[in-house]
């Protein structure tokens, strides 16, 4: 689980990152981020639709997932950022590691990581 210091709480966080933030795509996921320009740690919100899944098993699973892939990349991100995952139907299929290294790659290739 992350700190609740690096997890988004407040609806208009999240509408934030929506409106002005950009966005990455990837298989599993879509990644929406917003620059703060603030020395602050950077902090996630995890977003898993019942479209993905009607169960909140699988749901909590995938939202799990993703919050200890960015748990483990805490150290190497950049601060200042506000980051939101929407997950895609198909991240019920796959694996917690394959969901991890995903996530590192995405955090890389939108220029969260130091």
């Amino acid at each position: 689980m992350l700190a609740r210091q690096f997890t988004l709480r407040e609806t208009k966080n999240f509408e934030r990152v929506e409106a002005q933030g950009k966005m990455f795509q990837s298989e599993s996921f879509g990644l929406g981020f917003f620059n703060r320009e603030d020395s602050e740690p950077s902090r996630f919100g995890f977003i898993v639709s019942t479209k993905i899944s009607k169960e909140a098993v699988q749901r909590n699973r995938i939202k799990r997932a993703l919050s200890e892939a960015v748990r483990y990349e805490m150290a190497y991100l950049k601060p200042g950022h506000d980051a939101v995952f929407l997950a895609k139907g198909v991240s019920t299929k796959k694996s917690t590691d394959a969901l991890m290294h995903e996530v590192k790659e995405a955090l890389g290739k939108a220029g969260l990581t130091k």
